[in-house]
């Protein structure tokens, strides 16, 4: 990689506060002892990897992250983005799956323990493996994907080397893209040299699958005691692409924002306000304003109580 960069230069500003077992005195000292620095310049990883604010140079060093109502991306819940440094970016990509999915619990002796409903061993490991093994030069970021079934991990570029899925799964073999990386994950006890990290998450979760779609690798967990819908049920009730449909019908008389409401709720007739709210962008009592006149205007109705109950749209 490239070596444009100053380590004493301020505006870098280089976070090296991870001396992996190496004896700190500067932050220059420390960069040279990992190996970041050439001809007294710093590696392109070494901004990557410890810089304030790598998007300032590298405009794909981000995370991004959605959660989607159903079991496909049309309909979003909610959306993040985030940037900074690979130790920061893995961070928060934990963070965003586990403040999303189902935790349980269990007792061991007086103390509770929470229970993810997937291991949180295993979507750890494929964070770290996705912004490890992922192409740099990709114009593109590490995705967490939380579907109603499903945790998807995506990260830009393929398998590194001519490997396989298969090959990774029975041989348990890796290549390194970035082999820096991979070094500086292994001095912080991230990931071994012996590239048993699909091992180890097929050993917490077996029924975790591997693919690749284009030049995107794609790490996918099932969800845990998620009941799939019956497909009949909803298309029969709304085919597809009955969004296009209704909304040529409905065009004439409502507003964007209403289609938009009535889009969001056929898709999901139990859908809260509060879920509409952070999908089209407006605060609660603007979705409460354009709720009513719907109802006025007999195109939509409220099944049951406030919880617990659905919408219904009437054709």
């Amino acid at each position: 990689m490239g070596n444009s960069y100053n380590p004493n230069d301020n505006e870098f500003g280089v976070n090296c506060s991870l001396s992996c077992g190496h004896e700190y005195h500067s932050a220059k000292n420390s960069l040279d002892k990992l190996g970041l620095l050439k001809a007294e310049k710093l590696l392109n990883v070494a901004v990557i990897l410890f810089g304030k604010k790598p998007q300032l140079f590298f405009p794909n060093a981000k995370l991004r992250c959605a959660i989607f109502a159903t079991e496909k991306s049309h309909l979003i819940l909610d959306r993040q983005e985030f940037e900074g440094d690979l130790f920061y970016l893995i961070n928060k990509a934990e963070e965003y799956i586990l403040k999303n999915i189902h935790i349980g619990m269990r007792l061991e002796g007086m103390r509770r323990v929470d229970v993810p409903e997937i291991n949180r061993d295993a979507f750890r490991e494929a964070i770290i493996n996705a912004f490890c093994h992922r192409n740099y030069y990709e114009y593109a970021e590490v995705q967490i994907a939380v579907f109603k079934d499903r945790v998807e991990i995506r990260s830009p570029g393929g398998l590194y080397g001519g490997l396989t899925i298969e090959q990774i799964k029975k041989e348990q073999v890796s290549k390194r893209r970035n082999e820096i990386i991979a070094n500086m994950f292994h001095e912080v006890h991230f990931v071994e040299k012996w590239g048993r990290g699909i091992g180890l998450i097929l050993s917490r979760e077996p029924d975790t699958d591997f693919k690749e779609v284009g030049e995107i690798f794609i790490t996918t967990f099932p969800r845990k005691g998620i009941k799939k819908t019956a497909p009949e049920t909803r298309e029969k009730k709304y085919p597809d692409k009955v969004g296009e449909r209704w909304s040529e019908k409905w065009s004439e008389t409502l507003s964007k924002r209403q289609i938009e409401i009535l889009k969001l709720i056929m898709n999901n007739p139990r859908i809260s306000r509060k879920e509409l709210s952070k999908s089209i962008g407006l605060n609660q009592s603007a979705i409460q304003k354009h709720l009513d006149k719907l109802k006025q205007a007999g195109i939509l109705e409220r099944i049951g109580p406030a919880r617990g109950g659905h919408w219904e749209v009437k054709e």
